[in-house]
């Protein structure tokens, strides 16, 4: 039997509680484009599969609103600069961490969140404890989850293979 050596980790609702930013950039969104906020528990329900499909089910209409591409710029520029406002590691995350480290057990982030807040939230949580963060970066022919390509890739930075993982994903 192989030692399992690695551990990949979703990032929202498995990490980091990141729902309430997530809330408020949608909701910034929402107001900006003349629709009705939603509550946490709607966007609860429309987190998943990254940020797109995020706001698809936010909109009225879905990508086949007029306002679709604007208000999904909006959500993006707002959450690029509000990602960490109420953001925080669930409880016993920093300690499960830091014991998978002591025991020598490789860690890796994969997410459908866009790549730019998985990396910049990774290094302002886990800077010292996870070496790789991977999210959604389609346009690099890295299908998102839950095509196996992120955790692919996140194998192959941290030297794993396939064989030797423990990947850990819970809904929010």
């Amino acid at each position: 039997m192989n030692k399992k050596d690695t551990v990949v980790f979703d990032l929202d609702g498995t990490l980091l509680d990141t729902l309430e930013d997530l809330k408020n950039s949608v909701n910034y969104a929402m107001t900006q484009c003349g629709y009705p906020e939603h509550t946490l528990d709607e966007v609860r329900r429309y987190v998943g599969n990254g940020i797109l499909l995020l706001m698809q089910r936010a909109i009225p209409g879905g990508k086949d609103d007029p306002n679709f591409d604007k208000a999904f710029t909006l959500f993006k520029e707002h959450y690029g600069k509000h990602c960490n406002d109420t953001t925080k590691p669930y409880a016993g995350i920093m300690e499960l961490l830091r014991t998978l480290k002591e025991n020598n057990i490789k860690i890796a982030i994969v997410s459908n969140k866009a790549d730019f807040a998985v990396k910049e939230l990774n290094a302002i949580y886990f800077k010292d404890l996870i070496p790789v963060a991977i999210g959604e970066k389609e346009s690099e022919g890295i299908r998102k989850k839950p095509a196996p390509d992120t955790v692919i890739e996140a194998l192959k930075q941290l030297g794993s293979t396939a064989e030797t993982p423990f990947i850990s994903e819970t809904p929010m």
